[in-house]
């Protein structure tokens, strides 16, 4: 990428140039790449907490003042469905902490001037276009409970939150609705993590087109399937749980994941 003088651009220079029709490497990842990712994704959260704090307090204070809001606009049928698909967007709100620890393994300090401008110049780059493509997925999740719950429950309206959880918890048509609900909600939750798992970091490292960092991150997957999928479970738990106390484990937990997930990247795509 250059400007009209000729020059390099800045942001092309801090980044690894590959040709868009050429696929990263990958590797067959091991349980023990799971484990070893984990422990140093520990390890940059206690290296620099500050980071990974702030991060997990915005998306979890953000969470909740949308579930809080949806709560008190009677809105339950969303309320429920944007607490389990929330989690969905994760991936790009660590994108900060993929900075941070590219600094650590660098043997650099990171400062928030580097991460914010590193954040703040993805805007232009293929990475901004990701985010678009993690909201639709999340737009569609949202959309689709709307559908199920016309379809199961049919054309009804709910007073109160607990109302709800009275109807899709102890009616069979209810019953339906969860299950139905839950089968689409993982299908749509494999097929982002499946284009996400290391295209974000990705993304953030390499100058390559959007559509070559998802095929990666899919060919990834398909490449361990099993270890990648459990660690999609992993992910998936560990997420949902720090989820119920009103987001706040997310603080730590959010960070944590961001951090494991940049080793991840680096395990299973070498650096060329």
């Amino acid at each position: 990428m250059t400007t009209r003088k000729g020059m390099m651009n800045p942001q092309s220079q801090n980044n690894q140039q590959i040709s868009p029709s050429t696929l990263p490497t990958v590797r067959k990842m091991r349980a023990a790449d799971i484990y070893a990712s984990l422990k140093a994704g520990i390890e940059d959260f206690r290296t620099a907490p500050l980071f990974g704090l702030t991060v997990g307090a915005l998306v979890s204070g953000i969470g909740l003042a949308i579930f809080l809001g949806l709560t008190v606009l009677d809105l339950p049928w969303m309320a429920y469905p944007f607490a389990i698909g929330f989690p969905l967007v994760g991936p790009f709100a660590a994108v900060g902490l993929y900075a941070v620890s590219r600094d650590l393994e660098a043997g650099a300090a990171p400062t928030w001037k580097k991460v914010l401008a590193t954040v703040w110049a993805q805007r232009r780059r293929e990475l901004s276009f990701m985010a678009f493509v993690m909201l639709f997925v999340f737009w569609v999740w949202m959309y689709q409970i709307r559908l199920l719950i016309a379809l199961c429950l049919g054309l009804v309206s709910f007073a109160s939150f607990d109302e709800f959880l009275t109807v899709i918890f102890t009616t069979t048509n209810g019953w339906v609705f969860l299950g139905v609900g839950h089968i689409v909600g993982a299908a749509l939750a494999l097929i982002l993590f499946s284009i996400t798992v290391v295209s974000m970091p990705l993304l953030l490292e390499r100058d390559i087109d959007i559509v070559t960092a998802m095929i990666t991150s899919v060919k990834v997957v398909f490449e361990s399937p099993f270890v990648m999928l459990g660690w999609g479970a992993i992910v998936t738990l560990a997420v949902l749980m720090a989820s119920l106390p009103f987001f706040a484990g997310l603080l730590v937990v959010l960070p944590i994941l961001g951090h494991a997930t940049w080793h991840i990247y680096r395990k299973a795509v070498p650096t060329p």
